[in-house]
C-alpha cells in the first residue's frame, strides 16, 4: 500500500511477528502465535496514526516490531531519513544504531519504564550519552530544557523517579523520548496508567510537542475517545492483522468493518438521545496459535456468509484512503458515531 502524493515518513510492508510455542524436555516448536500477521500501513510525517484494537491483538508487538525492539519475522519497515527510504529490517547493528536517535517510544507504564536508581537528570540524559549528542554541562542544559518543555521543575532533577506522581513519571518519559530530537514516537497507551484528569493533561502535553517539534506518532490505545481526540487517522487490529484503516472522522462517522462497528458501539455517549444498542460480539477472540480459516473475524460476525469461512479478505481501498479488509464491505451500511 502506497502513499497517494509524495512520500510517507514510515511504511510498513507485509510485516510479521511470530512466537514460536515450545514443549517438552528438548523445547521443540510445536506452533507459532501470530502477533502480527501480514500488517500493511503508512504514517505521513506530522500526523498521528492511532491503533486501536482488544488487549492482546498485537497493538503493542507491531509498535515494538517498527522500532525493531524486537526482530521481525518477516516483512519491511522503510523509514524516511533525508529524503531516502531506509529498510529498517536491513539495517547490520550500527546502522541500526545510527537510526535509533531519529526513533523512540513513551512506554504504558511511567513507574516500571524508568530507572528507580537513577535521578531525572541520569534518565533524560542517557539519550544524548548514548548517541554521542551532549555531554558534561551541555547535557545538564539540554536536560533543563526538556523538563521545562514538559512541565517540570528543574529543581527536581536530583530526584528520583519514586518522588514523583504517575503523570510526572509520564513527563520524564516523555522528555526522555524527546531528548535525541526524534522525527517519530511511538507512543504506547501513554496514558491508560493514569487518572482522567492527567490523561487530558497529557493527550494536550503531547499534540503540543508534537507541533512544537514536528514530531509523528504511532498512537496506541485501546481507548476509542482517547484515539478519536489525538489521531489524524485510525488503524484497528483484530488477532495480529489491521483490518480497518481511515482517516478519524471518517472512521466514526463511516466504519466498514463490522469489528470497528462493534467497537463504536461500545464508545460512551454524553447524550442519551444518542446512544446507539450496543453490540456484544459472540464467541472468544481467535486463538492466534490456531487462527481460524478464512476471515479471523467470522466466527464472531453476525453478517459471515460462506465465503468468510473459506478465503481471507483482501485489502482494499473502498473510499479514499479508506482501506479494509472485509468481503462484504461495500455491501455493508454499518452504524457509526452520530
Amino acid at each position: 500500500m502506497i502513499k497517494k502524493s509524495g512520500m510517507p515518513l514510515l511504511e510498513v510492508k507485509n510485516l510479521k511477528k511470530y512466537f514460536s510455542v515450545e514443549k517438552g524436555f528438548w523445547r521443540k516448536t510445536v506452533g507459532y502465535v501470530k502477533a502480527v500477521d501480514k500488517v500493511n500501513l503508512y504514517i505521513n510525517e506530522g500526523e498521528t496514526l492511532g491503533v486501536v484494537g482488544e488487549s492482546g491483538c498485537g497493538k503493542t508487538t507491531l509498535g515494538r516490531c517498527i522500532l525493531r525492539a524486537i526482530e521481525p519475522t518477516e516483512g519491511n519497515i522503510l523509514f524516511q531519513l533525508n529524503g531516502d527510504m531506509i529498510d529498517i529490517t536491513k539495517l547490520d547493528r550500527e546502522s541500526l544504531r545510527a537510526i535509533r536517535r531519529y526513533t523512540q517510544m513513551i512506554f504504558q507504564d511511567p513507574y516500571s519504564s524508568l530507572d528507580s536508581r537513577m535521578t531525572v537528570l541520569d534518565i533524560v540524559g542517557e539519550p544524548l550519552l548514548v548517541n554521542n549528542l551532549a555531554t558534561g554541562r551541555k547535557m545538564e542544559e539540554r536536560v533543563k530544557d526538556l523538563v521545562k518543555v514538559v512541565g517540570l521543575n528543574v529543581k527536581h532533577l536530583k530526584r528520583y523517579p519514586h518522588a514523583f506522581s504517575g503523570g510526572q513519571r509520564q513527563r520524564i518519559g516523555i522528555a526522555r523520548a524527546l531528548a535525541s530530537n526524534p522525527k517519530f514516537i511511538v507512543a504506547d497507551e501513554p496514558v491508560s496508567a493514569l487518572d482522567v484528569s492527567v490523561q487530558a493533561q497529557t493527550l494536550n502535553l503531547l499534540q503540543d510537542l508534537q507541533a512544537r517539534f514536528k514530531l509523528t506518532y504511532l498512537f496506541i490505545s485501546h481507548d476509542l475517545s482517547v484515539v478519536e481526540h489525538i489521531s489524524d487517522r485510525v488503524a484497528v487490529m483484530y488477532v495480529g492483522k489491521v483490518v480497518e484503516l481511515a482517516k478519524t472522522e471518517e472512521f466514526f462517522l463511516n466504519p466498514l468493518h463490522p469489528y470497528s462497528e462493534a467497537l463504536l458501539s461500545a464508545l460512551p455517549k454524553p447524550d442519551p438521545r444518542l446512544r446507539m444498542k450496543r453490540i456484544i460480539l459472540s464467541g472468544e477472540v481467535a486463538n492466534p496459535v490456531n487462527p481460524p480459516s478464512g476471515c479471523y473475524f467470522h466466527p464472531r460476525c453476525k453478517y459471515a456468509e460462506e465465503i468468510c469461512k473459506k478465503e481471507e479478505p483482501g485489502w482494499k481501498e473502498i473510499r479514499p484512503d479508506h482501506f479494509v479488509a472485509c468481503h462484504f464491505a461495500k455491501e455493508l451500511s454499518l452504524k457509526g458515531v452520530i
